[in-house]
């Protein structure tokens, strides 16, 4: 950032920043980067709006990077944490405790790193900062091996990208940049039912792998997010979770990523809506009322927005076993994504 000379004339003076490499959406939310970094006397975390910033703080590396690259495809704003070394589980204790995450990265692409990423995300949820993670295998890695990576994953909260990227030689660089991009694309999304599918991930140079239709099957049905190129471009096939099994049957409910989304969306929103307008309050009658009567509100903001196509019955009644609680029980169906469009043509000749 530019610096202002004190002056003593009255008047009104300005800076400015400028970088034509990468800036964050200002609707975008934040994304959260785990990943190796240069330099001394690192900070444990940083915050980030733009690459100039990134690469001022921790140099051109891995984590000003894939910082770069979520920057580019929506992200408001970047969560910077290094990781010396090869311990993830600091960089992944200092990203749980970050406010405010929509999304999280990591440049790792071992198994047993993303399951400690996984249990993190889960803490998190329970904790009510609710966040998506996103992560890639290693370069070269097969259909077949994608899919046993997601099985040892499977969880609604984790989705993993492939293939991977190449550089600008057609060398191969592993799926780590195209989670970078899956995750600035989810945290830029302004609508949480709105599908992934066929959005365009910049700042890649293209992909080691072309999948056909067989292999696109497999990977959706196996809970693996594929790529493809069109024109130069690096697009979203569909977006997927990981979360293909419970109890060990298969289940597909939480197969789509915009499932989880739309309930991230509409649960902490009522939760914060409660909890600004009800801090102090009697549980009595007409105080039920009035959350019964907010959480309608917010239900039906989010029907004319097409998140959700409906809801049930809303209730707010006092705990049986706590009379200083206030239970409020409600259903929702969430707003599905238009995948297909099939054709039945019916032709007289």
């Amino acid at each position: 950032m530019s610096v202002i000379t004190v002056q003593q004339r009255p008047g009104v003076y300005s800076s400015y920043e400028a970088s034509s490499l990468a800036v964050g959406s200002s609707r975008g939310r934040t994304v959260a980067v785990l990943a190796a970094a240069t330099g001394s006397d690192l900070e444990d975390s940083y915050r980030w709006n733009s690459y100039s910033r990134a690469a001022a703080d921790v140099g051109e590396c891995t984590l000003s990077h894939l910082a770069q690259l979520a920057l580019r495809n929506g992200a408001g704003a970047v969560y910077g944490v290094p990781v010396t070394g090869s311990d993830y589980t600091g960089a992944i204790a200092v990203a749980a405790a970050l406010e405010d995450v929509a999304a999280v990265v990591c440049d790792s692409t071992q198994l047993t790193v993303q399951q400690a990423l996984r249990t993190m995300v889960e803490d998190c949820s329970q904790a009510r900062k609710e966040r998506i993670a996103v992560v890639a295998g290693a370069a070269g890695e097969s259909v077949a091996d994608l899919i046993e990576r997601a099985e040892g994953l499977n969880h609604e909260r984790m989705v993993l990208v492939a293939p991977g990227a190449v550089d600008a030689g057609g060398t191969a660089q592993g799926g780590v940049e195209c989670a970078a991009a899956l995750a600035g694309a989810i945290a830029g999304s302004l609508d949480p039912a709105l599908p992934l599918g066929g959005a365009q991930l910049y700042g890649l140079e293209g992909l080691e792998t072309t999948y056909d239709d067989d292999d696109i099957d497999d990977l959706i049905l196996g809970g693996v997010t594929p790529l493809e190129t069109l024109a130069g471009g690096c697009y979203v096939v569909r977006a997927v979770t990981t979360r293909t099994t419970t109890g060990g049957a298969d289940d597909a409910t939480w197969r789509e990523l915009t499932t989880i989304l739309v309930v991230d969306e509409v649960i902490p929103g009522i939760r914060d809506a409660l909890r600004a307008r009800f801090a102090r309050c009697k549980n009595t009658e007409q105080t039920r009322g009035a959350i019964r009567s907010q959480v309608v509100m917010e239900l039906e903001d989010r029907v004319s927005r097409e998140i959700i196509d409906g809801y049930g019955d809303v209730t707010a009644e006092p705990l049986s076993t706590d009379p200083t609680v206030c239970l409020v029980e409600f259903a929702f169906t969430v707003a599905h994504g238009l995948n297909q469009i099939w054709l039945s043509a019916h032709i007289t000749v």
